[in-house]
């Protein structure tokens, strides 16, 4: 039986998140999104972020509603229930920032495998190299050479509800180790460590119908790096570490029998608390508009959603303007604006011929105020028997100066056998 819910659904998402877009680029008041202040969300563990394969890594980075594969553990673990093989192994490669460096590499190996048609367990390990780093004392005198390096390991568990419901579980050990212990001025560093979760659900219709056109439906939700905060020395301020929201849908539609379309379309949402806006001339932090951010982790991601100070109002001379409570004065609706500015998009398409050649693309959005990525993505992949080889490019469109531009990705991926009861992949 043929569903028509899959295009209702689709319909309605991306009319929702076009209209909060076209919405944070209106002049409020006189205030439009050039005069919103640059107010970027920074983290501790920023590798954790980093796109590692290269199906999602030429479709925009939009691969939470991908198909199950080995990549679905830094993805989405639940779409491993509905993955065709019955096992994967893949091994990514990223040379990174190759703009500013050339020793900066990102490899990450991830499995999978399927325990009847209800069970599967996976894992992973991601590896980031930041090359050799120089260290030097407040002189410009040399101390010593490094090597920085950061590592992940995960163990991933997902488990099929239903014919059309999968929930999926990571449990994380992360490893980031920067300074080798230096000393800063008077400080002692330490390596940082964590433990983080990701948690997933998926609805998967391969009986679906959109404009006449048969195919598979999937939407997809993920919390992604739910854990502790972290810090490098013993007093020091704890971080943030990169926890995600993201909500996806993808179609594919099969053309014939052998040409089939995939289009995927996401928004994320860094669960991360805002900075304040502080009120100028002090020196105690004051918060002119805004909450605080240096709070414990759930409450971090509940006061995402609504923390942003906006746009605080100020006189001819510069100086932040006070109501007659003694509050500041914030342009009306630019504490939305700004909210709705920690919205990345991600879209992309994905052409297959006879499962053996695949084109894709797609485009990333992030706001300017907010690290200001923009980029579109190419890539291409590769299907021999059990043998797959995908590779991506990445232009940016934010800037000629930018330190991500010409990101190259190389995956490898070998499966092993075909699991029952799944009919269709992405």
């Amino acid at each position: 039986m043929k569903s028509y819910f899959a295009s209702t659904v689709v319909l309605i998402f991306m009319i929702n998140v076009v209209s909060a877009q076209t919405s944070s680029t209106t002049p409020l008041n006189g205030v439009d999104e050039s005069d919103l202040t640059l107010n970027t969300i920074t983290t501790a563990l920023p590798f954790l972020s980093i796109t590692p394969d290269s199906r999602a890594g030429a479709m925009g980075e939009a691969g939470t509603a991908l198909s199950g594969n080995s990549t679905s553990i830094y993805w989405n673990t639940s779409m491993l229930s509905f993955a065709k093989a019955k096992s994967e192994i893949g091994l990514s490669y990223v040379p990174w920032m190759r703009q500013l460096t050339n020793d900066i590499s990102l490899s990450y190996l991830s499995g999978y495998y399927k325990f009847g048609d209800k069970h599967t367990i996976g894992g992973a390990l991601r590896y980031f190299s930041l090359g050799e780093i120089t260290f030097t004392d407040n002189v410009g005198g040399v101390i010593r050479n490094d090597k920085p390096s950061e590592y992940e390991i995960t163990g991933s568990y997902a488990f099929k509800l239903s014919e059309k419901f999968s929930f999926g579980l990571n449990g994380k050990f992360a490893y980031s180790n920067l300074t080798g212990g230096l000393t800063v001025g008077g400080v002692n560093t330490k390596a940082a460590v964590c433990g983080a979760t990701d948690i997933s659900f998926t609805y998967f219709n391969d009986d679906a119908s959109i404009v006449g056109s048969d195919g598979t439906f999937v939407f997809a939700t993920t919390l992604n790096n739910v854990g502790s905060k972290i810090s490098y020395s013993e007093n020091a301020k704890r971080d943030f570490i990169p926890m995600n929201l993201k909500v996806a849908t993808s179609y594919r539609a099969d053309l014939d029998k052998y040409n089939n379309i995939l289009f995927a379309f996401e928004i994320q949402k860094l669960l991360v608390p805002t900075p304040p806006t502080y009120v100028t001339g002090t020196t105690d932090y004051s918060i002119a508009s805004g909450k605080n951010n240096d709070i414990g982790v759930i409450s971090g991601m509940l006061q995402s959603f609504y923390d942003a100070p906006g746009v605080v109002k100020k006189d001819e001379n510069g100086a932040q303007v006070q109501n007659a409570d003694g509050s500041y004065a914030v342009y009306k609706g630019t504490k939305l604006k700004e909210e709705l500015s920690e919205i990345n998009i991600a879209t992309g398409m994905e052409y297959w011929y006879n499962n053996v050649f695949a084109l894709r693309t797609g485009f990333f959005y992030e706001n300017k105020n907010k690290g200001n990525r923009k980029y579109i993505n190419f890539g291409a992949g590769f299907k021999y028997n059990n043998l797959g080889i995908d590779m991506s490019y990445l232009i940016s469109v934010s800037g000629k100066n930018s330190p991500l531009a010409n990101t190259l990705r190389f995956t490898l991926r070998y499966t092993i056998g075909e699991s029952a009861g799944t009919k269709s992949n992405l």
